[in-house]
């Protein structure tokens, strides 16, 4: 795991608000309007922006051919498992 190049207390407001510290905001090249994506993972919240994500995502699925619908894919093949069930 990675070291944290920054690391700094943040509390958590009445209304569960959070302030990133400006610090943090410019290291990460945050800017007003950014939409983060936050997930739990193992205990702990990361907050990642939503650009970053979606490049990730992106990357992951690259070797699937353009006007190959997965969504189609998946629906065929359970379909397929519940004829071979009945």
């Amino acid at each position: 795991m990675r070291e944290p190049t920054t690391s700094t207390r943040v509390a958590v407001g009445p209304q569960g608000r959070l302030v990133v510290p400006a610090e943090i905001r410019r290291e990460l090249g945050l800017t007003p309007g950014d939409t983060l994506i936050a997930t739990v993972e193992d205990g702990r919240l990361v907050l990642q922006k939503r650009e970053t994500v979606l490049r990730r995502l992106r990357q992951r699925f690259a070797h699937i051919p353009a006007g190959v619908s997965l969504a189609d894919e998946l629906i065929a093949e359970r379909r397929a498992e519940s004829r071979r069930e009945d």
